[in-house]
């Protein structure tokens, strides 16, 4: 693009040489009729002259010196220091306007660049020339080609236009759009109006934007988009920079890796492929598609990097998660899918089925978005609502193992501190139906413990060691023993869909921005203390 269009300029810098009124014949014409009435001086048959520095060469020329005028026509010939040529089947030139017009077959040409085009004019005062017809740009060395209907060129500034049908080719980069400007002394190309480019192994599209022809930088706007081999990138704007494996994206971004199975979509994003690391906040969501299944993670921000060829995505403050088997909340979160891991941090809610799992921090081992084992750290509990929510049957401890079959929670080791509430059902048979019936409340206390549930309800529990507890019929159930210590049941907070997942995006506390100014994630989230940031 950049030489293309220089070789523009260089074609049409002689045209302001045109200045001088005097014009002086060369031999060869065969015939010269000069009428003194109107001034015109009539030139015929193997024409060549000098006018204004250039040599000039045609079947015939008129030439009024009082307005100082020429007309030539027939083969046209313009030659500037044995360089630079133009060519064209007729000619018109005013030395009083400065304005040159030029017809038929028109080409200018020098050692390395060629125009061509039907009509050309030329304001020397404006240092303007233009094409409206359709024109060709063509580097001889290069093989560069820029077509375009209609072209105007400024050589003193060295800025150009091309519009309507403007089409690039070289041998790395295709380009077509309805409207370019270049920039020479920034090798930057312009567009306005529906643009793709095409390079090895991109596409690119936008309605608005630049394009260094160099850096192969660019800044693309309005429905922007990135397409390569394993991933695509949109946005209101995107920031390009292929030589530093670099893409920025502002408003409305959405990223998507095929070779993944995984999207993201957001306010803004900074990808790096040199260091296999993406970062994505404000509305942020990720999307990785699953087997049987497809997983939401949304939180204020998200990131993705590679680590020891290992894939990790995380999700740092206010995260959360769905799917169609379990749902999550937490300030942060880490999920390796490689792995078949998730790591959750701060306050952390696991639902599954009827289960609501809560301690200070979660370690979960899953296939596809198949729970199968839940790690519990540090005031640990399990609560199951039964018959409505009227009751919940309670797990607590220091620390618990939660297994899972099918996303049902079937068993439960609680290790340190170990408490459980449940309340035993037993049947009850009439002539017709069976009714179950709760007939109190078990509360027991060891320092370890293993329940096995069915459907919610404890079906077995196993002492590793003396335990100790109480039964309360339900009529004598007192209220400061209903609950394990910390008892809160949050199903409010549990995503219902993945929409639901950004309705609380823009609710922040007032106090959140003194929280952040007071404590860096550096010193206060678990995940950033594993990962340097590059």
């Amino acid at each position: 693009m950049k030489s293309a269009l220089l070789g523009c300029a260089l074609f049409l810098l002689p045209m302001q040489a045109f200045t001088q009124s005097i014009l002086e014949l060369l031999p060869g014409a065969k015939k010269m009729i000069m009428d003194e009435n109107s001034e015109k001086l009539r030139l015929i048959g193997n024409v060549n002259f000098l006018y204004q520095g250039n040599k000039m060469y045609c079947d015939s020329a008129h030439y009024f010196e009082k307005k100082q005028i020429v007309r030539a026509y027939g083969r046209v010939h313009i030659n500037k220091r044995d360089t630079l040529n133009l060519f064209c089947d007729s000619l018109y030139y005013n030395g009083r306007t400065r304005l040159a017009k030029l017809w038929g077959n028109v080409r200018v040409r020098d050692n390395e660049y060629k125009l061509t085009t039907d009509t050309l004019e030329y304001d020397a005062r404006q240092s303007q020339a233009n094409y409206k017809h359709g024109g060709r740009v063509e580097s001889i060395l290069s093989r560069e080609v820029l077509t375009s209907q209609v072209g105007y060129f400024h050589p003193e500034s060295k800025n150009f236009f091309f519009s309507h049908d403007v089409e690039y080719q070289s041998k790395d980069i295709h380009m077509t759009t309805d409207t370019l400007r270049y920039r020479y002394s920034e090798k930057k190309t312009y567009f306005y109006g529906p643009t793709q480019i095409e390079t090895q192994g991109n596409t690119i599209y936008c309605e608005e934007g630049w394009y260094n022809t160099d850096t192969e930088e660019g800044e693309l706007r309005k429905n922007a988009e990135i397409k390569r081999e394993s991933d695509i990138i949109r946005g209101d704007t995107l920031l390009y920079l292929p030589k530093e494996g670099t893409s920025i994206g502002k408003g409305n971004v959405f990223y998507s890796d095929t070779t993944q199975k995984m999207s993201f979509k957001g306010d803004y994003a900074f990808i790096s492929d040199s260091l296999h690391y993406s970062y994505l906040t404000g509305h942020a969501l990720a999307v990785k598609e699953l087997k049987d299944d497809t997983l939401y993670v949304h939180a204020d921000t998200l990131y993705s990097y590679k680590e020891d060829s290992v894939e990790y995505m995380r999700a740092y403050q206010r995260a959360s998660i769905y799917s169609t088997k379990f749902q999550c909340r937490a300030d942060s979160i880490s999920y390796a899918p490689n792995e078949d891991k998730m790591e959750l941090f701060r306050d952390p809610i696991v639902w599954s089925n009827g289960a609501e799992l809560k301690g200070d921090s979660m370690e979960l081992q899953l296939s596809d978005s198949t729970l199968h084992q839940v790690l519990i750290k540090n005031k640990s509990s399990v609560v199951m609502s039964v018959d409505d929510d009227q009751y919940f049957n309670q797990i607590g401890g220091k620390d618990i193992i939660a297994y899972f079959r099918d996303n049902d929670l079937y068993r439960a080791n609680v290790n340190g501190n170990a408490v459980t509430i449940f309340y035993p059902e037993e049947e009850k048979k009439t002539d017709t139906t069976v009714v179950k019936e709760r007939n109190g409340m078990n509360r027991l206390y060891s320092s370890t413990l293993r329940i096995d549930i069915d459907s919610n309800e404890v079906s077995g529990i196993t002492y590793l060691e003396e335990p100790d507890g109480v039964f309360y019929p339900m009529d004598q159930i007192k209220k400061e023993e209903q609950f394990i210590q910390g008892f809160e049941w949050k199903e409010a907070l549990r995503p219902k869909s993945p929409e639901a997942l950004l309705e609380d995006v823009d609710i922040v506390s007032e106090n959140l921005e003194e929280e952040l100014q007071e404590a860096t994630p550096e010193e206060e989230d678990p995940i950033l203390q594993k990962v340097e940031l590059k």
